[in-house]
C-alpha cells in the first residue's frame, strides 16, 4: 500500500522526494453504496471505531490528511469484515481522490474515503 500512496503522490506533482507531510485525524466520514438497492450511506467513524454496512463491518485505525491543505485529500486506512463468514475482504488503505486505486472487492457493496474528521 506504501506504493499506492507514493503513486498517488506522484501523479498529484508531488515526488516522492517532497512527498507531503501528513498528519492524523481523529475520524473519518466515508459513503457506503448498496448496488442492489442503490441506497447509498454515509458512515462517520473516529480512529478504532467500527460500524456496519449491510453485511459488512468497518473499522477505521487511521485517517492522515495533508498538513498544508486539510481538505484535499483523506488516506484512511480500514479494514472491511464480512459478519456473514467473520473474513477480512479488505485491509489496506483507501485514498479519497483515487477510490479506484485501492477498492472494497465486493459484489454488493461499495465503500469509500470521502474526508478526515478534524473535529
Amino acid at each position: 500500500m506504501r506504493a499506492a500512496l507514493a503513486l498517488v503522490l506522484a501523479l498529484s506533482g508531488a515526488g516522492i522526494a517532497s512527498a507531503q507531510e501528513v498528519a492524523s485525524a481523529p475520524g473519518a466520514m466515508m459513503r457506503g453504496l448498496d448496488k442492489v438497492s442503490g441506497e447509498t450511506v454515509d458512515i462517520e467513524l473516529a480512529s478504532g471505531q467500527s460500524a456496519r454496512f449491510g453485511r459488512l463491518g468497518v473499522t477505521l485505525s487511521d485517517c492522515r490528511y495533508p498538513v498544508e491543505d486539510p481538505s484535499s485529500n483523506a488516506y484512511a486506512h480500514l479494514t472491511v469484515t464480512d459478519a456473514a463468514t467473520g473474513t477480512i475482504v479488505f485491509d489496506g488503505w483507501m485514498i479519497a481522490s483515487s477510490p479506484a486505486l485501492s477498492a472494497l472487492d465486493d459484489p454488493r457493496y461499495d465503500l469509500w474515503v470521502l474526508r478526515c474528521k478534524s473535529s
